[in-house]
């Protein structure tokens, strides 16, 4: 139940149950002392077992889990792991246990090549998201989340699964066809990043397998793969001994067990199995430091303080340990943030503990200086190091880390009723991976707030100065520039004694929500109405505060809040470039009144509360997830931030930096270029939509976003939106406290032709754009204008359906048959808030030899979408998912925002609604075809793609060189 500092919260509520449970007198601890035989996860450990998990093992050696669990309604979540990863492979082997991956989900036993996919298409899942795999260094899962799920759907999925697992398709034709595939994928994941990662992976693990076993393994080992080099690779790792099956979902365990039983009982090994090898040890070895240069990545300095790696047994006491470790990390890394904020030689740096792959146990340091004094910046952060190593934490420091993990603890359990299945489902997956258990997170808060007593300043010390103690300390240093003797400059840098760091602590204070400025006299609600056919409350207040309420028990003591003002994008000039795209870098860390960031972090210790900040097409949002106690002061802070904003300059000074530092790593690839450029592109080159170049950076001051922001922070008009657990009268009387103690506003002004974005015009060829990555990676789209707005939102919604056939057939023939692509896509986008903007998309990585062959692909599909009708079996496999998807959606409050969000001036929105399942899947092939021939035009199409650079095409900010507009008429 190891916990990793930089997931701590996401999985607090499950990592730290163990680490406190050895208190005398909890509930969980008498458990423990039952005589029930201990589950096969909790061998050898004292940790209470989660009851709600019935464990068993099959006698051929296969281990299951199973559980009830009704999130989301009717799905069942099932996770089939085998004990082998990359790590297992031998020198001639690499990348065949995630070859092996892909190979099972073409053909097995049961189901013929290339079918499983069509199979649980039929049974409404979606693949990709609801069937998919996944290889790391020490294990493969296969993932299934099946939606309505039915004694016979389960069957079926149980069927397949054990086929695949123990009898797949492994033969020449196979074999032939998937290799492109796996190929098509180490293209697409190879570029500055990968290289970087290599590199780090080289010298951190250096002596050990996993210094060279990446799971997408080699080119020259993917190619001399053969069937029979697989099957003797499956003979030996593909055993039920090896095997754990994980079913979590809204059925009957018992019926789980009976068909996990029925198909899997009967599976035996062939041959001797496997013998897992030695992975390793680190060694203290003289060669500390590496540098890679590279153009498009910032200077980066990642670090390890590398120990030997050992199996450990989980017990309360080992679990306890990990909790103070972790603590300990935490105050260092407040220390560090405090630093940057404050102007330090580095942007930012955070320390963290991981196991990595059962191969070393690690601490690790990461920095991104300020500038290209990486020397000063190593300097600053192994001070601020150096200080935690050498003398204790206060008892406030410590007092303010235990208020903040009492929170995220207190969060898992009011959650947990609500939690998904399938996160559940990882979970055991996860700790069957690192060979530790799972516990409540009710056992986790209530031993946790029994060992107060643990945390001391003196054991503190004692784990930072363990947790910075290692065999070998190694480092790398990523550049973009060339450095002089930069290795070795390193490694001295490594070597040199440091000295602690002066203060460095940060000032702790008792400053609470009583410090945050009132907004003004109460508000007054003015009329109140509930939405026809919804469970919603639409409140306007006599300020002109118009407010959503949907109060359920969808997610437990979860509240969504959603501040919109303003008019978005819509209320930005589509002619004249503006500072929109600052918003998300500053606005919300400049402050609230006389509080800035540091004293904001201080009023929410422990609290609920946060900032986030969004722009949609019709207002700028605010949004939050608090809970019922934390209500009031959450929308007491974001009233306030839109009533008295502070405007500190650092934040702004901060971002600026960081977006500079990083700016070069948008041409580092095509699928960066287009994340950069493409909705400015389709858009017409609307500047709402244009990310800014190096001279909008240089030019952004703390004025000039003040002078941008402060009237758009003053403006109207103001929809808040509540969904989730809350009392609908102690709701309303925080809203009145705040939201209707704001001011009246007005709205700004809306712009000419604002409402209304241009697609781009068809031209002879496509538009080129130019990365500075892997020169055998490219990227290519064709797209075509559909529409927007309220009126035709029906269409919308059926051209879902259009969309979802077109990306299935593309994925069939580009990546299923031809192996040219490994991610394929087809999006359909429709902006409901204006008048036009919408667009079909297909797009996809490839080689710069295979463009021509995706655009003939596209060109013969949509073709043949407008000829012919699609067949029922095809339309059905696309509208099952569809149907499933809307289904699981709204079970959860974030769909039903989404789709409200506006509708107290939009009430269209609300009779919108109403159609919604019956648009995306009432259908015929006639009608598809139909949609085919409007709005897949050949004379309106448009095509864009990304090349590598080159002596002729040179990368300058994407403004097309007669290079490349001479290349774009060829295509």
């Amino acid at each position: 139940m190891k916990l990793s500092f930089s997931r701590l919260f996401p999985r607090l509520a499950l990592l730290l149950p163990a680490c406190l449970l050895a208190i005398p007198g909890t509930a969980m601890a008498e458990d423990a002392q039952s005589d029930d035989p201990l589950p096969w996860l909790y061998k050898n450990s004292d940790v209470p077992v989660d009851k709600s998990w019935t464990f068993g093992e099959l006698d051929n050696g296969m281990r299951y889990a199973v559980k009830r669990n009704g999130v989301p309604p009717g799905q069942v979540s099932i996770r089939l792991r085998l004990d082998v990863g990359s790590l297992m492979e031998t020198e001639e082997e690499q990348g065949f246990a995630h070859f092996m991956e892909h190979l099972t989900f073409r053909g097995s036993t049961h189901v013929p090549d290339g079918e499983a996919k069509r199979v649980w298409q039929r049974l409404g899942a979606t693949f990709g998201s609801d069937s998919n795999a996944e290889t790391t260094p020490t294990q493969t899962v296969y993932k299934l989340d099946l939606p309505n799920a039915s004694r016979s759907s389960l069957d079926e999925s149980m069927k397949i699964l054990s086929g695949m697992v123990s009898s797949p398709g492994l033969s020449t034709k196979a074999v032939n066809a998937e290799r492109p595939v796996v190929l098509a994928e180490l293209r697409e994941r190879a570029g500055p990043q990968s290289k970087v990662q290599n590199a780090t992976r080289e010298l951190f693990f250096a002596g050990q397998r996993l210094a060279n076993r990446a799971p997408i393994g080699t080119p020259e080992t993917l190619s001399a793969a053969t069937p029979k080099m697989l099957q003797l690779f499956h003979q030996r790792w593909y055993r039920p001994e090896q095997a754990v099956i994980v079913v979590a979902g809204d059925g009957d365990p018992a019926l789980f067990e009976e068909l996990l039983k029925k198909h899997f009982a009967q599976w035996q090994g062939k041959g001797e199995a496997g013998k897992i090898p030695d992975f390793g040890a680190p060694e203290d070895t003289a060669d500390i430091s590496r540098v890679v240069i590279e153009p498009t990545l910032p200077q980066f300095v990642s670090m390890v303080i590398a120990r030997p790696w050992e199996q450990v047994e989980d017990t309360i006491a080992y679990n306890q340990q990990i909790l103070i470790d972790l603590l300990a990390l935490q105050l260092i890394n407040r220390r560090l943030e405090a630093r940057a904020r404050a102007g330090g030689s580095y942007l930012q740096a955070s320390v963290g503990q991981d196991d990595v792959s059962r191969s070393i146990d690690g601490t690790f340091v990461s920095i991104i200086p300020l500038g290209d004094d990486w020397e000063a910046a190593l300097k600053d952060v192994r001070g601020v190091i150096a200080d935690a190593t050498t003398l204790a934490p206060s008892e406030v420091d410590i007092a303010r880390e235990i208020a903040e993990f009492d929170a995220a603890l207190a969060i898992g359990v009011e959650s947990y009723q609500t939690e998904a299945a399938r996160k559940q489902a990882d979970d055991i997956v996860h700790a069957v991976d690192i060979r530790e258990t799972v516990a409540t997170p009710q056992v986790a808060l209530d031993v946790f707030r029994a060992m107060r007593g643990l945390y001391t300043p003196e054991r503190l010390l004692q784990s930072t100065q363990k947790q910075f103690t290692g065999v070998s300390t190694r480092a790398l240093l990523t550049s973009p520039n060339v450095i002089a003797d930069g290795k070795s400059r390193l490694a001295k840098a490594l070597r040199k004694q440091v000295v602690a760091a002066n203060d460095v602590r940060v000032v702790q204070s008792d400053i609470g929500f009583d410090a945050l400025k009132k907004i003004g006299s109460k508000g007054a609600i003015k009329s109140s109405k509930t939405i026809e056919r919804f469970d919603i409350e639409q409140l306007e207040l006599e300020n002109g505060v118009r407010v959503l309420l949907f109060p359920n028990k969808a997610e437990r003591n979860k509240i969504m809040v959603n501040a919109r003002f303003g008019s978005g994008y819509s209320g930005l000039s589509p002619t004249r470039e503006s500072l929109a795209w600052s918003g998300a870098l500053a606005l919300m860390a400049s402050g609230v009144d006389d509080l800035g960031q540091d004293d904001l972090d201080k009023i929410t210790t422990g609290r609920r509360i946060g900032l986030g900040f969004g722009i949609d097409n019709d207002a700028f949002e605010i949004t939050a997830d608090t809970r019922p106690s934390d209500l009031e002061d959450q929308l007491h802070l974001i009233a306030a931030k839109l009533a008295f904003p502070r405007w500190d300059s650092a934040p702004v000074v901060r971002s600026k930096a960081a977006s500079l530092i990083s700016y070069d790593s948008f041409s580092a690839s095509p699928q960066a270029v287009l994340e950069r450029d493409l909705e400015w592109l389709v858009r017409g080159k609307d500047p709402r939509w244009k990310t800014p170049d190096k001279e909008d950076f240089e030019q952004l001051t703390a004025k000039n976003f003040k002078r941008f922001w402060k009237p758009i922070l003053k403006s109207g008009p103001v929809e808040l939106m509540l969904f989730g657990d809350f009392d609908r009268d102690e709701a309303v009387e925080s809203i009145l406290k705040t939201f209707g103690a704001l001011k009246q506003r007005k709205a700004l002004s809306i712009q000419p032709g604002a409402t209304s974005p241009n697609f781009p015009k068809p031209q002879a060829g496509p538009e080129v754009l130019v990365h500075k990555g892997d020169g055998e990676r490219a990227a290519a789209m064709v797209a075509w204008p559909t529409g927007g707005g309220l009126a035709k939102v029906q269409e919308s919604r059926r051209l879902e359906v259009l969309v979802s056939i077109f990306n299935d057939r593309l994925f069939e023939i580009l990546r299923s048959q031809q192996g040219a692509s490994y991610s394929p896509q087809v999006v359909n986008s429709w902006p409901v808030e204006f008048n036009s903007g919408g667009y079909i998309g297909a797009q996809s990585q490839l080689t710069p030899d295979n463009i021509d062959r995706f655009y003939n692909v596209v060109e013969l599909i949509a073709k043949d979408l407008r000829d012919n009708p699609v067949s029922a079996d095809e339309l059905q496999r696309v509208v099952e998912p569809l149907r499933q998807l809307i289904s699981r959606a709204s079970s959860g409050n974030s769909f039903w925002m989404s789709q409200m969000e506006g509708a107290s001036y939009n009430p269209q929105k609300f009779i919108a609604l109403r159609s919604l399942l019956s648009d995306y899947t009432v259908i015929t092939p006639e009608e598809v075809q139909a949609l085919a021939v409007k709005y897949l035009d050949d004379s309106k199409k448009w095509k864009l793609v990304v090349l590598p650079e080159s002596k002729k095409l040179a990368a300058n900010d994407n403004q097309a060189t007669p290079e490349a507009k001479a290349v774009a008429a060829s295509n």
